[in-house]
């Protein structure tokens, strides 16, 4: 992929295209774009409904002849055409007549660490349709870590978690290029799962995806009826009628335990790949947690418990990628530049 801050400059616009949520980054302008990568449209007469947040809302709650789609899975665009309608409707006319007046229109995106050429054509297709006139391909993992502060560039070890939607990448990063990394099929929705699946088994209760995320928070902050439970409203397995139970926050907290354990084994095995003088200075640096997922309960102390190093979350860590992405085509990151020795 490119790494190339040079050809980076010459681009307008950085593109986070994620299972869970779009980001577009507009030179000189900032973020304009953060949106969930949702989109609803009518299938018998195939026009699009709506896109974002408003379709979002609309996720199981249309009648048949209204889709909710998804066109991203796992950080690669599956449905071209979708996603292509999806960002052409949320980048909005302002910006298409701005592109369109540039006719060299460059554009950067974020792609995971190893991606096919499948995905990295797919994502080329999607942003040449709106107009690009050429594609350049940034891992992930060197665009969070940028944008959530780390000196890449420095010769000196830099480890970064990306928590995303559908996976979890994990690297150690030194002079701005990647040293040892894993990519794991673990990330948020694999935490939604893991709680609807605990409500189903252990109290017949079938949960609304839109309401394992409040219920997360609630994990997160230790709110509740009473200091080890809370409430949750679903619908009864067996009778389909609207019933509520007290979940014990607890118990919840262990069965997502289990998924998370794969981040602990991808962390593991990236650090077995690295010099000894880079874990060295992971064990005074830590870990940085980055992407939508990083706020997941229970997952910094259990990093810290498992590898003994310091664990840190990014500021903002969902939109940590593309704000990187962001910093390089405004030139703000500089590389270590390493003059040969003279004979």
């Amino acid at each position: 992929m490119t790494i190339s801050l040079a050809q980076l400059r010459r681009c307008s616009a950085a593109v986070d295209i994620g299972a869970a949520r779009t980001r577009v980054y507009v030179k000189n302008q900032g973020l304009v774009v953060d949106e969930p990568t949702v989109a609803a449209i009518n299938t018998r007469t195939g026009a699009l409904l709506a896109v974002g947040a408003q379709a979002e809302v609309m996720d199981g709650r249309t009648p048949d002849y209204i889709r909710v789609v998804r066109p991203v899975s796992g950080g690669t665009v599956v449905d071209i055409d979708m996603a292509q309608r999806l960002l052409r409707t949320l980048v909005g006319e302002r910006l298409r007549k701005t592109w369109r007046r540039r006719p060299t229109m460059r554009a950067a995106v974020c792609l995971p660490y190893g991606s096919e050429p499948l995905a990295q054509r797919a994502a080329v297709e999607t942003l040449t349709g709106l107009g690009a006139k050429r594609v350049e391909l940034v891992d992930t993992l060197v665009a969070a870590a940028v944008g959530s502060g780390l000196p890449v560039e420095q010769p000196e070890a830099t480890m970064i978690v990306v928590c995303g939607a559908g996976t979890t990448q994990v690297a150690v990063l030194s002079l701005g290029s990647i040293v040892a990394a894993e990519t794991v099929p673990v990330g948020g929705n694999a935490i939604d799962h893991a709680v609807i699946q605990h409500l189903r088994l252990h109290h017949e209760l079938m949960l609304a995806g839109q309401a394992v995320r409040p219920l997360q928070l609630i994990l997160s902050g230790g709110d509740g009826l009473s200091p080890g439970s809370t409430e949750v409203h679903g619908r009864d397995v067996v009778s389909g009628m609207a019933r509520s139970v007290h979940v014990d926050t607890e118990r919840v907290r262990d069965a997502i335990t289990t998924p998370l354990t794969s981040i602990l084994d991808a962390i593991g095995a990236v650090l077995r790949r690295c010099p000894p003088d880079l874990v060295a200075d992971l064990g005074e640096r830590g870990i940085v947690l980055a992407g939508g997922s990083a706020l997941i309960p229970g997952l910094e102390p259990m990093i810290h418990q498992a590898t003994t190093m310091p664990v840190h979350t990014a500021d903002r860590p969902d939109t940590c990628a593309v704000m990187g992405l962001g910093a390089m085509i405004e030139g703000k990151v500089q590389p270590l530049h390493l003059d040969p020795m003279a004979p």
